[in-house]
């Protein structure tokens, strides 16, 4: 069973920003209305506020978009190619409300999920875990979702843990590049071989794909997403990238 979008909610990401664009979208409205009525500005002059008026609404609007619609439709579309054994364990990085680990549990009913996070609302809005906990209840999947309080730079799970890791939108947030690199180095220690890591962030995704090289893996090309995917536009898209632990040829 697959949904673009599971039910419950997800919270908006990095809240602050579309109400920023929204609110640059005002002042400019505010500039042309004023240009035209009082201030004799010249037809380029209003144009051209104009023309940014209209483009930090559709910015606004894309992002918008994506936080409640099209991230969904992306992650259904990039858990579609990901074959999964039954009885495996999956585990998702900054998993927010649990939108990933939700629609790999309902994707793979066979399959157990862990998300960690460490629950920061400037991130996502309303970022609880008993929020990510409801979610899983209202969508029949809370037997088989747990949900820990964690930094994925250290995680509390054994080797080999895990036959999928995902991180959607959250690697990025850790401000250094050592804490990046160590938090790919964890992924990769708790993946069991044969095991595949998918990773949908923003930007740094050639970083990340150095250090899942650097880690022993096989490494696809970066591939961007699409407009599903933009975050107020082209210059903050959504790029996915894979990582396999090849597993060892038995000895002849």
């Amino acid at each position: 069973m697959s949904s673009a979008k599971p039910r419950g909610s997800y919270g908006i990401d990095a809240p602050w920003v579309p109400w920023m664009l929204a609110g640059f979208t005002l002042v400019y409205a505010v500039l042309t209305v004023l240009g035209v009525l009082f201030w004799n500005l010249s037809p380029l002059s209003v144009v051209v506020l104009g023309i940014i008026t209209v483009l930090m609404a559709a910015s606004a609007a894309i992002y918008w978009h994506t936080s409640l619609r099209g991230k969904f439709v992306l992650w259904d579309r990039l858990l579609a190619m990901i074959e999964l054994p039954e009885g495996g364990k999956a585990l998702d990085l900054g998993c927010g409300h649990g939108m990933v680990a939700v629609m790999i549990a309902l994707r793979w009913p066979e399959i157990t999920v862990t998300g960690t996070d460490l629950w920061r609302s400037v991130d996502q809005s309303g970022n609880t875990a008993a929020a990510a906990v409801r979610n899983a209840e209202i969508n029949g999947v809370s037997d088989r979702v747990q949900f820990d309080t964690g930094d994925m730079t250290h995680l509390p799970y054994p080797d080999g843990t895990f036959q999928f890791v995902t991180a959607s939108l959250a690697i990025h947030n850790i401000p250094t590049r050592d804490g990046r690199r160590q938090a790919i180095t964890e992924a990769a220690r708790v993946l069991v071989a044969g095991g595949s890591i998918l990773i949908a962030d923003i930007r740094r995704v050639t970083e990340y794909r150095n250090d899942l090289a650097a880690a022993g893996l096989a490494v696809t090309e970066p591939e961007p997403l699409g407009w599903r995917g933009w975050w107020g536009g082209p210059w903050m898209a959504t790029t996915a990238i894979t990582a396999y632990r090849v597993q060892a040829e038995p000895a002849m």
